[in-house]
């Protein structure tokens, strides 16, 4: 059915819901790139009009892609709940906006309706929000997990320890988690991607994290960030693996590029709950799985469909939801510029993917990074890392000097995160925060001095844990 809409005497058509998706997207270089963008605000002004009228059952009866020819497709509509969804159904889009943003809406609604929501809806309600809205929608909604620990409470800001080494050396990764250890990082995951996709590297890496959460007693979860495949096959091995990690995209194509399929991912979740019963981890709960994704990985991948991006990520965010995973977040500005331009496209990317994964039950993490060559730097960066916090993302980045040497882009550092938890008050998962405490880390009271003076005595004493024990050999 063609829709219109008249912007100040000039008429809009578009002829499918494709098209009003696509143009009504706040700009992004990657939807100019594939051809699909508004041509002029006008045009995009027109198509939110047309998208905010529009029927949350409307949507839902008219997928983008074709279930038929599409898992992803199949895996959204299969999942929603259809009890959670019928209230909803005859609010408009532009309706549903304002119940989010009610001061009567309460976060537990929020939750309550989350899996009656399909990514499409998620998508258009994003394209109608400005930034405010964004992060005052996003604040209301809180996702809880657990593994080693717990993630997502109010007030808990987690922070993923990245501790990549350009030659995988166990001993500079081990070096590098002791030092956002010591300032406080690590409670989401530690979290290494792997610079050699060999199943020897993987499962090396995994015993070694492992043998450092087991002898420091650290109340949270490793992870090494190699294909599914290749972290399964380290655990046929008998390396440990606290969750499994995999880049996802929003079709069955672009999954089919990076080589995974939703057979793929349910074997996995499988295999590694098994894993944990065998090993008799006393923690072990059924939270599993760790999953990243970013604007324009389909597009790159040629597998978008005639789809926006924004679009494209919702349904990513859909696809994970069927596998209950402990984190995902979407690494931001880490494609490049061809798919988000400069800071303020970056910026904008972030608070609508945090806000969509939010909104569809998903405990939405956000790696605020950029390429060297995009028109960003850290001081953007840190502007969207403060409007992240403020939207309650459940956790960022925690990277050396915020550069990573192995993958070459720029993110959040131990400093930058450490001190947006000061700024607004904000603290680690409550079982890694009392472990802190412990080591004199985190002391309740205490000058700046004497909290030196503890991190450098628990250096002294992990040092010596460390090569009593050869964690590195």
């Amino acid at each position: 059915m063609i829709r219109s809409s008249i912007i100040r005497g000039e008429r809009f058509r578009f002829p499918d819901l494709r098209t009003v998706f696509a143009k009504a997207n706040e700009p992004k270089s990657g939807d100019e790139l594939a051809g699909l963008a508004a041509s002029s605000e006008r045009e995009r002004v027109a198509a939110k009009q047309v998208l905010a009228d529009l029927s949350l059952k409307e949507i839902v009866s008219q997928p983008l892609l074709d279930p038929d020819q599409d898992e992803v497709s199949r895996t959204i509509l299969e999942g929603q709940d259809h009890g959670c969804f019928a209230p909803l159904a005859g609010m408009t889009v532009g309706e549903f906006r304002e119940w989010i943003l009610s001061d009567d809406t309460t976060p537990e609604m929020l939750g309550a309706i989350a899996p009656g929501i399909t990514s499409e809806i998620a998508a258009a309600i994003a394209k109608i929000m400005g930034t405010m809205d964004l992060v005052r929608a996003a604040s209301k909604i809180r996702v809880v997990t657990r593994c080693r620990n717990t993630m997502g409470q109010p007030g808990v800001f987690g922070i993923r320890l990245q501790p990549n080494h350009p030659r995988d050396d166990l001993a500079g990764i081990v070096l590098a988690s002791v030092d956002g250890l010591l300032h406080g990082c690590g409670d989401a995951v530690i979290g290494v991607n792997p610079a050699a996709e060999s199943v020897e590297s993987v499962a090396e890496i995994l015993r070694t994290l492992d043998r450092l959460i087991s002898l420091l007693q650290i109340p949270t979860q490793h992870c090494c960030l190699a294909h599914a495949t290749t972290q399964l096959a380290a655990l046929e091995q008998g390396a440990p693996i606290d969750l499994l990690f995999q880049s996802i995209a929003g079709t069955e194509s672009a999954n089919h590029a990076f080589g995974v399929s939703r057979a793929l991912l349910d074997e996995g979740r499988a295999r590694v709950l098994e894993a944990r019963t065998n090993r008799n981890i006393a923690w072990a709960g059924r939270h599993t799985m760790y999953f990243e994704t970013g604007q324009g990985s389909a597009l790159s991948a040629g597998a978008h469909h005639g789809i926006d991006q924004l679009t494209i990520e919702a349904r990513a965010y859909g696809f994970a939801r069927a596998f209950d995973p402990f984190l995902v977040n979407s690494v931001v500005g880490f494609i490049g510029p061809e798919y988000l331009y400069d800071e303020r496209q970056i910026i904008r990317a972030g608070l609508e993917d945090h806000f969509m994964g939010k909104l569809l039950g998903l405990p939405m993490g956000v790696d605020v990074c950029y390429t060297n060559h995009a028109q960003a730097d850290q001081n953007s960066a840190e502007n969207l890392l403060i409007l992240l916090a403020a939207a309650g993302c459940n956790y960022v980045m925690g990277v050396p000097s915020g550069d990573d040497v192995m993958l070459n882009y720029q993110s959040t550092s131990f400093q930058d995160a450490v001190a947006i938890r000061q700024l607004l008050g904000l603290r680690p998962a409550p079982e890694f925060e009392r472990w802190l405490q412990e080591q004199g880390l985190r002391p309740r009271s205490s000058s700046q001095d004497d909290g030196e003076r503890a991190r450098i005595r628990t250096l002294d004493r992990i040092k010596g844990m460390l090569e009593a024990n050869r964690v590195t050999a």
